[in-house]
């Protein structure tokens, strides 16, 4: 069964008032009632000692009692709900309540009996007669006994307390739940609301409506993370469908050009305006190449970007690789008048080498095409006990700012006017940052008109 957050959220505030009203009553009974039955005991023994002391100063001497006050003492005390019975030192009754009203007395036992388990962990006592010596001038001169109902009896006072306590832990228990409950609704409002515009625009995002923001702030640090990265989760959205739609039109423009030339050659020499001979055939032959190598790319970029690249790991040097197709690209370098360095010492790696190529070439192939005659292309290799840092930085024009976040995504070219003759299929470094990643590693770019381009590739230097 799921229930929404404001149930959650209420139904805990009240469970959390049970438990601590409970507890209270717990440990009110635990600690406060015991403190308060000492209390009544010591007034019941406080009680009995102004008894003893009361009956004790009626003894007269040479074994006489003053009868008749005896008598009004024991009547005195009947009416207030005592029960007494004196006798001398010779165990003559001089005044039993019992006799002298024993349906009073039969009256009051039962109420005794009504209210001694008034206190809450009392046990069953029955009805009992207590012995208490009475002495005149440390003499022994009689016995009274006074009926109580054990340790736990209480009069009208302290039954009337102890019910008035109880209410009030009532009382105080249902405020709790009232008060519980409706903080909780409170609570689960004020937390549920910003929520509920969280999911509102949630749901916007996900029928396409990129656009979709939270402006309205929260008080609570959470709710603020959430909105603000379900904010940055609509514009990346936003971001991507943008990128989507761009790279529909440059895959259709990538296409259409060479296909439109394929096109108007084919059916001019079908039409017999073109004659079929081996030129045209090799310019038409040069455009399925091209389309070729664009769709071999894609594939390429599929695979390397797959859930589980196969990699085919060995352990070489990464500084003789990048001498190597540095000298490949040395008559390139001439032919455009541009000067190439390589800065480094011999680092091993554990990685693919035909991939870690294809990743430099790549990066050659870009400082070939975007640096000016007479520029300086630097590669340079670094390690630390962890990695191995490649970097190729040339001194070109730059790659403006607004371009760089999307310089590795498919298709995409920082300059919009240069033609795939020399800006190749616009996928080179999507299939660089793929390959590196699918080695644990990182690419990076920084640019800027006054220094111009470095690419920063670091990879992890795992043992074989």
């Amino acid at each position: 069964m799921v229930n929404s957050l404001r149930t959650k959220l209420s139904m805990s505030y009240v469970i959390a008032a049970v438990i601590i009203v409970f507890l209270i009553n717990a440990l009110t009974n635990l600690f406060v009632v015991e403190h308060f039955r000492e209390y009544v005991n010591e007034n019941q023994q406080l009680r009995n000692k102004e008894i003893v002391a009361t009956l004790a100063a009626q003894y007269k001497g040479n074994d006489n009692w003053n009868i008749d006050s005896v008598a009004s003492i024991g009547e005195s005390y009947l009416i207030n709900g005592i029960i007494i019975k004196v006798k001398d030192i010779n165990g003559k009754t001089l005044w039993d309540a019992k006799e002298h009203n024993n349906g009073m007395c039969q009256q009051i036992i039962e109420h005794m009996a009504a209210n001694s388990n008034g206190i809450a962990g009392s046990k069953e006592a029955k009805y009992t007669e207590v012995p208490y010596s009475l002495y005149n001038n440390l003499n022994k001169v009689g016995v009274v006994e006074i009926g109580t109902y054990g340790p736990n009896y209480l009069n009208e006072h302290d039954k009337a307390f102890i019910d008035a306590f109880n209410n009030v832990l009532i009382g105080v228990g249902l405020f709790s739940l009232v008060f519980a409950l409706i903080l909780g609704w409170i609570m689960s409002r004020w937390l549920s609301s910003p929520i509920s515009r969280v999911i509102s625009a949630a749901k916007s995002i996900s029928k396409g409506y990129y656009s979709e923001r939270i402006s309205r702030r929260s008080n609570t640090t959470e709710i603020n993370e959430l909105t603000s990265t379900v904010n940055q989760l609509a514009e990346s959205l936003e971001k991507q469908e943008a990128l989507r739609k761009r790279l529909t039109g440059d895959v259709a423009h990538e296409l259409r050009t060479p296909l439109a030339t394929l096109q108007s050659h084919m059916e001019a020499m079908i039409d017999g305006i073109w004659e079929a001979d081996a030129e045209r055939l090799k310019s038409c032959h040069e455009e399925i190449v091209r389309i070729s190598k664009m769709v071999g790319d894609l594939e390429k970029l599929t695979k390397y970007e797959g859930d589980k690249p196969v990699l085919d790991k060995e352990l070489f040097d990464i500084a003789e690789l990048a001498k190597r197709l540095i000298q490949n690209f040395e008559s390139q370098f001439l032919n455009k008048g541009l000067n190439i360095e390589f800065i480094g010492d011999s680092t091993e790696i554990n990685a693919d080498r035909d991939k870690i190529s294809q990743v430099i070439i790549n990066l050659l192939s870009n400082a070939l095409k975007y640096t000016p005659e007479g520029g300086l292309v630097q590669v340079v290799i670094k390690s630390d006990p962890n990695a191995v840092i490649l970097a190729i930085k040339d001194n070109g024009p730059g790659i403006p700012g607004e371009d760089l976040p999307y310089i590795f995504e498919r298709f995409y070219r920082a300059d919009k006017s240069r033609n795939r003759l020399t800006g190749g299929s616009g996928i080179g470094l999507t299939i660089s940052k793929a390959i590196v990643a699918a080695h644990g590693g990182s690419i990076g770019v920084q640019s800027s008109p006054d220094t111009g381009t470095e690419f920063t590739v670091t990879l992890p230097k795992q043992k074989a």
